[in-house]
C-alpha cells in the first residue's frame, strides 16, 4: 500500500479489484480545499480509459509490474509477435494494447514491455523512430513561399506530412509521442 501523493507515471494500480496503469497523475491543492489527487488509469482488461480522484492521504493499492525489453518480429492476421531477446520466447500481445503504436513498429525494433500478472499491459515506444517514405507527392516549383508541407505515406502504412524537399527512399525521423516529422535521418 502506499499513498496517492506517491503516484507516478507508469506505476500499477489496482482499484475497484481490477489492475490499471497510471497514464497521468496530477496533484491539485484548490484554495480552501483539501489536497487531492488526480489520476487518470488504463484497466488492463477491459483497456478503457478512467479519471480518479483520490485524497492526498488515501492508500492506494500498488500491483507489481515486469518491465521486460523485447524486439518486434513480424505481424500478421492473428496479431503483432514480439520476442525476448535472450530466452527466444515469442509473445502477442492483444491488438487493441497496442493502440497507435502499430503505426511505427518496424522489424528488430526494440521496445518495452510492461506485463502486469504475466499479461502484456503496454507496449513502450522509443521516444523516436526512423522509418522510411515509401510513397510522396513530388514537390511543385515555386511552392515554396512558406513551410510548406506534404502527405507522405511511411513503410508502416501512416500517413504524416513533412516538407516538399523529402523524397520517397529517404529515411526520416518520427516522434512516436506526437507523429510529428523530426527530420532526415
Amino acid at each position: 500500500m502506499a499513498l496517492a501523493n506517491d503516484l507516478r507515471k507508469g506505476m500499477a494500480i489496482r482499484y475497484n479489484g481490477n489492475p490499471a496503469i497510471v497514464l497521468e497523475v496530477q496533484h491539485r491543492t484548490p484554495g480552501n480545499l483539501r489536497a487531492f489527487v488526480q489520476v487518470i488509469v488504463r484497466y488492463i482488461g477491459t483497456g478503457k480509459s478512467a479519471d480518479i480522484r483520490f485524497s492526498s492521504t488515501e492508500k492506494v493499492d500498488l500491483v507489481d509490474v515486469n518491465r521486460q525489453e523485447l524486439e518486434f518480429s513480424y505481424s500478421d492476421p492473428q496479431g503483432f509477435h514480439f520476442m525476448d531477446p535472450e530466452t527466444y520466447e515469442s509473445i502477442t500481445p492483444n491488438a487493441d494494447l497496442l493502440a497507435d503504436s502499430k503505426d511505427y513498429l518496424v522489424e528488430n525494433m526494440k521496445v518495452n514491455v510492461l506485463s502486469l500478472e504475466g499479461r502484456p499491459a503496454q507496449v513502450e515506444l522509443p521516444a523516436t523512430v526512423e522509418l522510411t517514405i515509401v510513397e510522396s507527392a513530388d514537390g511543385v516549383k515555386g511552392d515554396s513561399a512558406n513551410n510548406v508541407q506534404k502527405p507522405a505515406r511511411l513503410e508502416t502504412g501512416k500517413m504524416i506530412t513533412v516538407p516538399l524537399f523529402i523524397k520517397e527512399g529517404e529515411k526520416v525521423r518520427i516522434d512516436t509521442r506526437t507523429g510529428n516529422y523530426m527530420g532526415r535521418a
